[in-house]
């Protein structure tokens, strides 16, 4: 008794086509606006974007030395009063697998 496997060019084609992306994010700085995209944001707050959800909070931000200056108590408040989240990082999780996701092909 025998049988035949097929597919399996298919799968080590995907398996290859992972292992290329996981290579290309390994590492990598990525800007914070390619991860809180707009859709996140809209999916995930009453805001239409990132900057519009930062200026809601009532802190000026600039730049990542003046949000990291920002009290984590009252920026994770303010997160979990306006998100679908209860922490920043908690938000940046979740947006940062999806990235992961999308630039892994999954």
């Amino acid at each position: 008794m025998s049988f035949e496997i097929k597919g399996l060019k298919e799968v080590q084609d995907k398996l290859k086509k992972l292992s290329e992306g996981a290579k290309s994010l390994d590492g990598q700085s990525i800007p914070i606006t390619e991860v809180l995209t707009d859709a996140f944001i809209q999916e995930n707050s009453s805001f239409n974007n990132l900057n519009e959800l930062i200026k809601a909070s009532g802190f000026a931000v600039e730049s990542q030395a003046d949000l990291e200056a920002i009290p984590s108590n009252v920026w994770n408040e303010f997160i979990s009063k306006n998100t679908k989240f209860q922490s920043w990082q908690e938000l940046i999780n979740s947006a940062a697998a999806i990235y992961a996701r999308s630039k892994l092909g999954l």
